[in-house]
């Protein structure tokens, strides 16, 4: 158990997140949106899907949707190898797949640490950018 001290950030004012690689830059989302991450399984492609939609997989009887983050994200596809893994989100009951090429691991930090993504913050689109951490 972790034991805050009296001058460090109270425990509501923590993110929990699970960072993840896209090319060379780093990224994380919301440990409470992830349901699991799997290693890469058989996807079926879709017909007709957008680009980015890799295909859909079955997990335990239900059909998710699998995302390419890279290339949603506007970064040329890769193959996928050995680290490339499938981050299970689930939000108001939906749940999507996100590939991603590679979990680092989860990761703590302070709420009072992040702000709004600047124009320009890496390779990809703001779009997709909730809010960035100075780590």
């Amino acid at each position: 158990m972790e034991i805050l001290e009296s001058n460090s950030v109270a425990a509501t004012d923590i993110l929990q997140l699970v960072s993840f690689m896209i090319g060379s830059e780093e990224y994380a989302v919301d440990i409470f949106y992830v349901k699991e991450i799997n290693r890469l399984s058989h996807i079926t492609k879709v017909p007709n899907a957008p680009e980015f939609i890799e295909g859909v997989i079955n997990l335990r009887g239900r059909i998710i949707p699998v995302i390419d983050l890279r290339v949603r994200m506007g970064l040329p596809k890769k193959a996928h190898d050995k680290d490339s893994r499938i981050i299970v989100i689930e939000d108001n009951n939906l749940l999507v797949g996100f590939l991603v090429d590679a979990v680092k691991e989860v990761i703590r930090i302070p709420k009072n640490i992040t702000e709004e993504p600047p124009e320009i913050v890496s390779s990809v689109k703001t779009d997709f950018i909730s809010s960035v951490g100075k780590l």
